[in-house]
């Protein structure tokens, strides 16, 4: 049995951290001594997506660095105020495959649900920056249609958890879900996307880890992270604790211009990844969401980065190049 210890940095309380948060650009630009004579195209762009940063993370930001990878994913630029053809509010058509409200059924034998809206930082480049959260985050009165959508179809094995961000939720409500789902025969796994043990690594609580555990359910935790600059101590030790109980752990990332378009940043990043205990799952090709075509990073490029990436690192840490196509049954695998 693992002794839950507290360690010192749980101490600080997640939700306080959440709360503790940057959304005028002004002030980060003055937090970070940045240059403001872009202040008035970071606001406007700032009105079609609100800037929302963990106040905490600008430890991990170089101060004085208007081109810093980190910083880059989640500051607000006039570029998104740009019409680009073949940019749009909804790249990958979910409003297609939304059958039930907060449920999205894009792939035969699982299915997405669309926990909450929330999410401890806004990255600029997110597909679902325009999705219709309103009509789909039912709460918990209003999921019985979605879970019965579930029960009623035999090939669905594995339940994602998404949103938003899942791990915003209190233990409580995740409790009550993960136990809603177990009660599913023909469910085995439910999968989390989060990045809330990069974001804010207080979140992984003794608390959490037992309500993740407490079941039957093979639970898989899909990290989000970019570049190796998110992953501090703190982070590594939330990504141990999750390791060592049993959850499988993985990352993906999306290859964004400016910011981790080098084959040298994925090798940095995958042996950081690995050692926190994770492997590297995905890195995808950018969703085309309408304001975030800056970080577009052509095909070729992509290929020629995965193949360097291939020559110096160890199959295991090698992830899939893949692409979402709407209507297709599984992500196109980009060969390289």
């Amino acid at each position: 049995m693992i002794q839950q210890n507290t360690s010192p940095w749980q101490t600080r309380d997640w939700q306080n951290e959440l709360q503790a948060l940057i959304e005028d650009p002004l002030e980060l630009a003055e937090a970070l001594d940045l240059p403001t004579n872009t202040f008035l195209d970071m606001q406007q762009a700032n009105k079609l997506f609100a800037l929302r940063l963990p106040a905490s993370m600008l430890d991990r930001i170089e101060r004085g660095n208007i081109n810093d990878p980190v910083l880059k994913q989640f500051l607000p630029t006039g570029k998104e105020t740009d019409i680009v053809r073949g940019y749009s509010s909804d790249p990958l058509q979910e409003k297609t495959v939304n059958p039930a409200p907060g449920l999205l059924h894009k792939f035969k034998n699982r299915v997405l649900l669309t926990v909450t809206q929330s999410c401890a930082v806004h990255c600029r480049y997110c597909f679902r920056r325009n999705f219709n959260y309103q009509d789909n985050n039912p709460g918990k009165a209003g999921w019985a249609k979605a879970l019965n959508y579930i029960l009623q179809d035999a090939n669905i094995e594995e339940v994602i958890l998404s949103g938003g961000d899942p791990l915003s939720l209190p233990d409580e409500y995740l409790s009550w879900l993960l136990s809603s789902i177990e009660k599913i025969k023909h469910v085995t796994t439910v999968r989390i996307h989060t990045r809330l043990p990069i974001i804010i690594p207080q979140r992984i609580t003794n608390e959490l880890l037992t309500t993740l555990t407490l079941n039957r359910l093979k639970i898989v935790m899909v990290l989000h992270c970019n570049h190796a600059n998110e992953i501090d101590e703190e982070v590594m030790h939330a990504c141990h604790l999750l390791h060592e109980r049993g959850i499988t752990l993985l990352n993906q990332c999306v290859l964004l211009k400016d910011v981790n378009d080098s084959a040298q940043a994925h090798i940095d990043l995958n042996k950081k990844i690995f050692d926190c205990g994770a492997l590297p799952y995905y890195i995808h090709m950018l969703d085309k969401i309408a304001g975030a075509h800056h970080y577009d990073v052509s095909e070729a490029k992509a290929q020629q980065i995965m193949q360097d990436i291939n020559k110096a690192l160890p199959g295991y840490l090698v992830p899939k190049l893949v692409r979402e196509v709407p209507g297709a049954g599984a992500k196109e695998m980009l060969s390289f």
